[in-house]
């Protein structure tokens, strides 16, 4: 592929991915997110790395536009690095979680390109804060690009962005994340208030 192919093929295999995600996979969760908030659970986003800044956003999202209160224990840098520092990487989503008193009402939504993988030693601590949302019975959703992960294998209600192109694995799950959670927040079964440009034309302004 030459460089001034790329952009083509990239907007191509977005395209792709997005003709093969399954929409009932993305009504089911919109569904239990709706019961969450009808519970007066909480909903706590989880990630690292450019899922973690994706985690801060949508939690805006979900809060504002949603009425859902929500959580990303990354916003929160120094408890995070303070945890990291005195008790290991692996454990600062669990820890956090269980200060938070994570509850049978509240559910997990995780984002993350693999999903995690203990045995691989590759983001074990969305695993462990996995396994206690469903030893303390929270709903595990998540988004993520691969099916053999933990958050797939383990998780309540996963969507797993296709693998249309393996070297754009990364920036293609991590997009996805963006436009499912946008399309959740805007989903009738949870949106309480428009976004402000979208009632700026409702209302006629330019």
């Amino acid at each position: 592929m030459t460089d001034t192919q790329h952009a083509r093929h990239y907007l191509d295999k977005i395209a792709e991915a997005a003709s093969l995600i399954s929409a009932d996979v993305v009504e089911e969760m919109a569904s239990l997110l709706a019961s969450t908030r009808a519970a007066g659970g909480r909903l706590f986003i989880l990630g690292v790395g450019g899922s973690a800044g994706n985690a801060g956003h949508a939690v805006n999202d979900f809060r504002k536009l949603c009425g859902i209160e929500s959580y990303a224990p990354t916003d929160n840098v120094s408890e995070l690095t303070a945890r990291t520092n005195d008790e290991g990487w692996d454990t600062v989503f669990v820890e956090w979680l269980k200060t938070s008193r994570l509850r049978d009402k509240d559910a997990l939504l995780v984002f993350s390109v693999g999903g995690g993988d203990e045995a691989a030693g590759v983001s074990a601590n969305l695993v462990h804060a996995v396994r206690l949302g469903l030893e303390r019975g929270a709903k595990v959703l998540g988004i993520v690009g691969r099916d053999n992960g933990a958050v797939a294998k383990l998780g309540h209600c996963v969507v797993v962005v296709p693998r249309v192109d393996v070297d754009l694995l990364t920036p293609i799950s991590e997009a996805y994340q963006a436009v499912i959670w946008h399309g959740l927040v805007s989903h009738p079964k949870l949106s309480i208030q428009k976004a402000k440009w979208e009632s700026v034309e409702h209302d006629g302004a330019r």
